[in-house]
């Protein structure tokens, strides 16, 4: 395959996964106050645009979507589309990855900066109480704001994420994506996505190609697609992966309903770590087999579960497993 056989499926297939959805921008403010690595005299507020994708009539309940440490908005296409039609569904590109602009420097890459754009975003489209999904550090972000601004979140969905990460899977992760990739030709990108995603489950090679897609952009300088990111912010994450990430407190502050999603075959995600969320009232646990580190969310059975939580929390059982609709097989990454 080529790059141009490459974008001609790519013309196919994203019409169909990205039907309704409007990409917007809005001013955030990076304050003075998280610019901790520059000179404190040099400090000054500044103004980038940060990019969302938004579905749905915004006079339905919102739900807001926070991606992983590398991931673009678009990677939540499935689970927003899906429901649209019952929710006002937004996704936000962090700072410095998707189609959001880039902070002035690396240390502005700060897990308080990414709090704040959600902070942001909630101000600018002034919502009311929201749902907020959040993959990885998504849910770190997530469980934060809802432990800090308690009047704006109704519920809290948390996909394969908990209140601690041990410093070793933090290292690993870190290693593995602070590093510049340039993909010259579909094979490599195909490659590495699947290699990256292997604990994805059976998912088949729409899922897979719709999200690196989004995730990556062509470089006329590089000669090949590189990813849709400023090196910086995962250099940054990096930088901070030497410790645990304990979040224990802002999880006993927590007083919302919560949907836990735990890929069975999760890294990120510990057992005991689970055991302990159990203690917390409201808390429902959704185990999917065959998958590890973030369910992809993209499946029909899984996202008819969200979507019955999200409608009546009883509905599901304290601790449940769910399958796959059906199997599917990978021809291009492998």
């Amino acid at each position: 395959m080529t790059w141009k056989n490459y974008e001609t499926i790519m013309r196919v297939v994203e019409p169909l996964i990205g039907a309704g959805h409007r990409l917007r921008h809005f001013d955030y403010t990076h304050s003075a106050a998280l610019q901790l690595g520059t000179v404190e005299r040099l400090r000054t507020d500044y103004t980038i645009r940060l990019a969302y994708t938004e579905w749905g009539s915004p006079q339905n309940p919102a739900l807001l979507c926070l991606g992983g440490i590398a991931n673009s908005a678009r990677r939540f296409d499935y689970v927003a589309r899906a429901l649209s039609h019952r929710y006002h569904v937004l996704c936000l590109d962090w700072a410095g990855r998707g189609r959001s602009g880039w902070l002035a420097d690396q240390s502005d890459y700060s897990f308080d900066g990414t709090v704040a754009q959600v902070l942001a975003l909630i101000r600018h489209k002034q919502l009311g109480p929201v749902t907020l999904l959040g993959s990885s550090l998504g849910g770190s972000v997530a469980m934060r704001v809802a432990a800090e601004a308690p009047d704006l979140v109704e519920r809290l969905i948390l996909n394969d994420i908990g209140p601690f990460i041990p410093t070793e899977r933090r290292r690993r992760r870190a290693e593995s994506v602070a590093r510049h990739y340039v993909f010259r030709h579909p094979a490599q990108l195909f490659h590495r996505t699947g290699a990256a995603q292997k604990n994805d489950g059976p998912v088949d090679d729409t899922v897979l190609l719709h999200n690196s897609f989004h995730q990556t952009r062509w470089s006329e300088e590089n000669g090949g697609r590189v990813y849709r990111h400023d090196i910086r912010a995962l250099q940054c994450y990096r930088d901070g992966a030497i410790q645990d990430h304990d979040q224990w407190d802002d999880w006993q502050r927590i007083d919302c309903p919560v949907l836990l999603v735990h890929g069975m075959m999760s890294d990120a995600l510990q057992e005991a770590t689970i055991a302990r969320m159990m203690g917390k009232p409201g808390l429902s646990v959704l185990h999917v087999p065959d998958v590890g580190h973030t369910p992809t969310l993209s499946d029909p059975l899984h996202i008819d579960a969200l979507a019955r939580w999200m409608s009546a929390p009883h509905t599901l059982p304290v601790e449940s497993t769910i399958g796959w609709t059906a199997g599917a097989a990978r021809i291009l990454f492998r």
